[in-house]
């Protein structure tokens, strides 16, 4: 038996490892485009990312709100999406217009769950997230929300209301914040 193959040499040479801190909140537009600038790096490195969820908007209702109550000036939130607008054009990304923001605490518990207990998932569910916020518009502070995009992903409903209901995944995203 002959086994041909149109690989070089080159390319079974392992990529370099390098392990990552990743402070991040799936409401948050940079971090978005952030997680699509870590991906790049993917192609070149054999990343090992320590994913640490932290809401920045913690006093936002699940409901949502628009920006404007956030507190910004409008000089600085103009300059802000601009900004933001031109980052997600130089990574190829879709980015809908961020008027409306939401609670993150059940997507980043959610996360925080699949992440340690099915991780083989994790990338899908975290994607989803980004997405459906950012592209679709959606809002990720709704459990009805969050259960669609989870039973998109194929994690069952068991996992995903432990997340809520389990205190071992709050204490986690706790911990990020005294890291």
């Amino acid at each position: 038996m002959v086994l041909v193959t149109n690989r070089s040499p080159e390319l079974h040479t392992p990529k370099p490892g390098l392990k990552i801190t990743v402070f991040s909140d799936y409401i948050c537009p940079f971090c978005y485009i952030g997680d699509a600038r870590l991906n790049r790096l993917r192609h070149e490195y054999d990343l090992k990312v320590n994913w640490c969820f932290l809401e920045i908007h913690p006093e936002t209702p699940a409901e949502g709100m628009h920006v404007s109550k956030l507190g910004y000036e409008d000089a600085i939130w103009k300059q802000m999406v601009t900004t933001l607008h031109a980052m997600a054009k130089e990574e190829g990304l879709l980015f809908k217009i961020h008027d409306f923001t939401t609670n993150s605490r059940s997507a980043l518990l959610l996360a925080e769950a699949v992440k340690r207990e099915r991780s083989e998932l994790f990338y899908e569910l975290h994607n989803r997230l980004f997405e459906s916020l950012f592209v679709d518009g959606e809002n990720i502070g709704d459990r009805d929300v969050l259960r669609k995009i989870a039973a998109d992903t194929g994690l069952p409903d068991e996992l995903v209301e432990r997340a809520w209901q389990e205190s071992k995944y709050d204490n986690y995203l706790k911990q990020y914040h005294q890291a």
